[in-house]
């Protein structure tokens, strides 16, 4: 069974960092893009960054641009978004996802229907 499963989360204070993992069971990484979404309350599911399946190409969202990072350990089927400089507007729950499998490479992007398997998400709170 295919699982996805983010940790990570907390209270930080503005200015503060924070790593979230995306740790895969049921299926290897190798052959998909994962992508990290967020949601604030009264919001929108929004995109923030991707990372295609062999780790090669990545697509931020403005927001988070110089900020935030993705990268992928194939080989411990986890993927991991480090957050720096956090603000209160990064407060969020944080869900990874996956698309695939592809079975040729394929550009991702924030667009959270193409992603066909989630996580339960894990909450990000900046706060002071």
């Amino acid at each position: 069974q295919l699982q996805l499963v983010e940790s990570g989360g907390g209270l930080v204070q503005p200015g503060g960092s924070l790593r979230l993992s995306c740790e895969a069971s049921g299926f290897t990484l190798d052959y998909y893009n994962i992508g990290w979404f967020r949601q604030a309350p009264g919001k929108e599911r929004e995109g923030v960054l991707c990372i295609s399946s062999n780790g090669g190409s990545t697509n931020y969202a403005d927001s988070v641009k110089g900020r935030f990072t993705i990268s992928r350990d194939n080989a411990k089927n986890t993927v991991y978004l480090q957050m720096n400089s956090l603000k209160p507007e990064d407060t969020a729950v944080y869900y990874c996802a996956a698309e695939g499998p592809l079975l040729l490479f394929r550009l991702c992007a924030l667009t959270p229907g193409d992603f066909g398997s989630w996580g339960q998400g894990t909450q990000v709170t900046v706060s002071s």
